[in-house]
């Protein structure tokens, strides 16, 4: 007999509002989304990555800014993890 430990992944599961412009401030939830897993928080179309400003920061929630200069479209959330990896979100934000 054997254990295996499964370590939790960062993941975002929703976003609120699900559309907004620049400079809007949008909340990211999932979980293990702390500042102990992520450090860093993109949208991306998958060939452009736009880097946000985090403003908050929980187990639970990403407060982030869109980024000034964010081209309208639909973008989906990419995080940065502390084992840096690059992990692409199944949620997206439609930016106006």
């Amino acid at each position: 007999m054997f254990s295996a430990t499964v370590q939790a992944q960062a993941r975002i599961t929703s976003v609120e509002p699900l559309t907004a412009k620049a400079g809007d401030t949008v909340n990211a939830i999932g979980e293990e989304i702390d500042n102990a897993n992520v450090d860093t928080l993109y949208l991306t179309d998958g060939t452009n990555d736009f880097k946000c400003q985090m403003v908050e920061q929980t187990a639970t929630t990403i407060k982030f800014k869109v980024p000034d200069n964010m081209k309208a479209g639909r973008w989906a959330l990419m995080v940065h993890t502390k084992k840096n990896q690059l992990i692409e979100q199944p949620v997206k934000i439609t930016v106006e």
